[in-house]
């Protein structure tokens, strides 16, 4: 039986779905099962970061109204094995959590773990996800606004037995800029802390060129998503020194 894990933000620009893309690569890459769910219904990209764009043409609409089974509407990713996706739908309103909440429990008969994706917010995506999850991982950057909205976040995932949060696009001068510390962004989000990753343009420019990042580089977040997709596992690995 897999695990459903949320991946959230209480605000856009964290880095998010870069995260779940290279957390769920390095997963499949340790010889797990893994499927990605774009919940960001109608502003997907989850398929860019996981070098998958334009591959899937079913999402989790057609699965959900059954107009094609789990597996037939899942693309995988041609280069790391067991790693898939199931994408979200260009438009949808109204949809029927408990349907998307039997949906995920199929999906655990095939998976070791299901990452999803949930929109930064509180709309649809992130209900959907709420309902189907076992874990959430908060995803936050050191500034305050992001770490404020993270709180907020986690005041709406208190049903959840492990909530964790993650650090992204961390720059050591910023740390010292706004004198605070992984430990601050720990107490004012209220969770044990996943990971930190540091701030990488080669994230953006594996996304352009359509490559999971891990397949490029094994330096910056590449490190980190490994670190953290162990740490899933229930690996006790350091944190990623950010230099």
């Amino acid at each position: 039986m897999g695990t459903a894990v949320m991946v959230t933000s209480g605000k856009g620009g964290t880095g998010k779905t870069s995260l779940t893309a290279g957390a769920a690569s390095c997963l499949a890459a340790l010889g797990h099962r893994v499927l990605c769910i774009d919940l960001d219904i109608g502003l997907r990209n989850l398929d860019l970061a996981l070098g998958l764009s334009d591959r899937a043409v079913m999402d989790f609409t057609d699965v959900m109204e059954y107009r094609c089974s789990l597996l037939s509407a899942c693309v995988e990713q041609p280069e790391i094995r067991g790693l898939f996706l199931l994408t979200a739908p260009l438009n949808g309103q109204d949809l029927d959590r408990e349907r998307f909440h039997d949906l995920v429990d199929e999906a655990k008969d095939y998976f070791d773990y299901i990452l999803m994706d949930s929109p930064a917010g509180l709309g649809e995506g992130f209900q959907l996800a709420i309902i189907a999850a076992d874990r959430a991982i908060v995803v936050s950057c050191v500034d305050p606004a992001a770490l404020r909205d993270a709180q907020r976040t986690v005041t709406e995932l208190h049903a959840l037995p492990q909530l964790h949060l993650v650090m992204n696009r961390v720059q050591p001068k910023l740390i010292a800029k706004l004198r605070t510390s992984i430990d601050n962004a720990m107490d004012a989000a209220g969770l044990p802390l996943l990971g930190v990753v540091p701030e990488d343009p080669a994230v953006t420019m594996a996304t352009a060129a359509g490559v999971p990042l891990v397949l490029t580089t094994y330096k910056g977040a590449a490190p980190a998503y490994l670190n953290i997709a162990k740490r899933l596992l229930g690996q006790r690995v350091p944190l990623l020194r950010i230099r």
